[in-house]
């Protein structure tokens, strides 16, 4: 079992809460014809994210994945067109929490936290400045 966390374009994604739990189900079909673990098949928003978070939460597949498959962080970053879904180890949940959503809002893309009951979902400002 993983702490799941995500990210997502914000012009791709329902504001309403159950429209964005649809829309997130959908997604998470994996029906994209393209592997899941390459950051070019996703915006460049999110690409910038990815180069961010990769550095303290390695990748665990793809074209930048970690050798040390013991290392807590390494991490199981499934990417689409419009979204990354991160499934983390349970003993780094709390800086992985914090981290993502950090650079969320420095990236201007959306965050959820698809793990707890009642997760956060959070879409950038309108006023905030960009990165």
């Amino acid at each position: 079992m993983s702490y799941d966390l995500l990210v997502f374009e914000p012009s791709a994604a329902p504001r309403e809460r159950e429209a964005f739990l649809n829309w997130f189900q959908a997604q998470a079909e994996w029906a994209e014809p393209h592997n899941y673990d390459d950051p070019q098949v996703t915006s460049e928003a999110l690409r910038a994210w990815f180069a961010e978070i990769v550095v303290r939460f390695p990748p665990l597949n793809g074209p930048c994945a970690s050798d040390d498959v013991d290392d807590p962080r390494v991490t199981d970053h499934c990417i689409g067109t419009e979204l990354i879904y991160s499934a983390f180890g349970w003993p780094v949940k709390d800086e992985a929490y914090t981290a993502m959503r950090e650079l969320a809002v420095k990236h201007r893309v959306g965050f959820f936290d698809v793990s707890s009951e009642n997760g956060e979902l959070l879409f950038p400002s309108e006023s905030e400045p960009k990165a």
